[in-house]
Formats: C-alpha cells, structure tokens, sequence
C-alpha cells in the first residue's frame, strides 16, 4: 500500500509558477513510475506527466510544451511538479499517482486527494 500527499497549490497570476510536491509513504515507491494528474471543473481527469522510477526517463502531455518538469527525489520519497509560465488553462486540481501501469499505459492504482491550481489571468 502507498499513501501520497500533494502540496504546494495556490493562487498565481498568468506567467507565474509554482511547484507541486507528492510525499510517498509505504514500501513501493521506489518500484514504480509515479505520475501527475489534473481535472479542471466539467472536465474529466487527464494525464500530465510521468516519471521512471530511477527518475531516468520523463513523459509529458502534448499540450504542457517544455512548461512544466516532472522529478523525483527517491531518498525523500518525493516527486515534484514544477510548473512555469502558467495559464489560466492550467487551473485545476493537480493530483498525483503512482502504480504499475502508469509509465505503459498512464493508469494509477494509488491516488493522493489533490491539490488546487488556480491561474487568474
């Protein structure tokens, strides 16, 4: 079993940044790909970007355009999700994840309760 928390959310004006970070408790993080999420209001949860587990190789959604950097500290058990140039497309509730499929198939199996991004513009 695996527990994540989310943090870092909040209010910033278009061009802003922020930084998300997910602390991971339990024994399998260091197996699995972890992976950010998000799901704007009316609209269903969509894929952002995920990490290896060695923190080797990143994926990201088409639209994030070089914006956005996903990392992962193993030895803190933490996985950030730095956010630049933010638009006010971006605001959502930013959810991270992990499991086995979420590197093959972008699919999480344990899921943290979300952390809210609002970009006014």
């Amino acid at each position: 079993q695996v527990q994540l928390v989310e943090s870092g959310g909040g209010w910033v004006q278009a061009g802003g940044s922020l930084r998300l970070s997910c602390a991971a408790s339990g024994r399998t993080f260091n197996s699995y790909a972890m992976g950010w999420f998000r799901q704007a209001p009316g609209k269903e949860r969509e894929f952002v970007a995920a990490i290896t587990w060695t923190g080797s190789s990143t994926t990201y959604e088409n639209s994030i355009e070089g914006r956005f950097t996903i990392s992962r500290d193993n030895a803190q058990n933490t996985v950030y999700l730095q956010m630049n140039s933010l638009k006010p497309e971006d605001t959502a509730v930013y959810y991270c994840a992990t499991g086995p499929y979420i590197w093959s198939s972008q699919k999480g199996t344990y899921w943290g309760q979300g952390t809210q991004v609002t970009v006014s513009s």
